[in-house]
């Protein structure tokens, strides 16, 4: 197994940030990794991500879990679950009046020993993913 994560403590309400989150259109403006993102956030859709890690190249995951202003969670990979990617997005308010965010990628599968060494490290884009949408829910209207 192989994962990534990244959290953010942000002074905003969970609808605000599940707002911004979902509206992947917009992504590119916020997270300077995202080139872009194709398709709609619902359950059971697919969305593909294009990252400045793969110019040009699409990531096709499926939106396999959707509880709105709390939790989302994108699956991907090949069939079978040879080689699997699970992100899954996390808002739960704090006592503070904030909310805690996480971002965490779990790759894993049989082939995840062959293909894990060609997977580019994530750390910088998941921190700056967490910073932009933290900047982005504090200071948006």
């Amino acid at each position: 197994m192989k994962k990534f994560e990244a959290e953010a403590t942000i002074n905003a309400t969970p609808e605000k940030i599940w707002g911004i989150l979902t509206d992947t259109d917009k992504w590119p403006e916020w997270d300077p990794f995202c080139e872009k993102i194709e398709g709609k956030v619902a359950l059971g859709q697919k969305v593909k991500a294009f990252s400045k890690l793969s110019p040009g190249r699409g990531f096709s995951v499926k939106v396999t879990e959707l509880v709105p202003n709390e939790r989302m969670t994108w699956s991907g990979g090949m069939p079978f679950g040879l080689f699997k990617g699970v992100r899954t997005y996390v808002l739960s308010p704090n006592v503070e009046g904030a909310v805690d965010f996480t971002m965490r990628e779990v790759f894993s599968g049989p082939m995840l020993a062959l293909i894990g060494g060609s997977l580019p490290d994530l750390s910088e884009a998941f921190e700056k993913f967490a910073e932009g949408l933290k900047n982005r829910a504090e200071t948006a209207d």
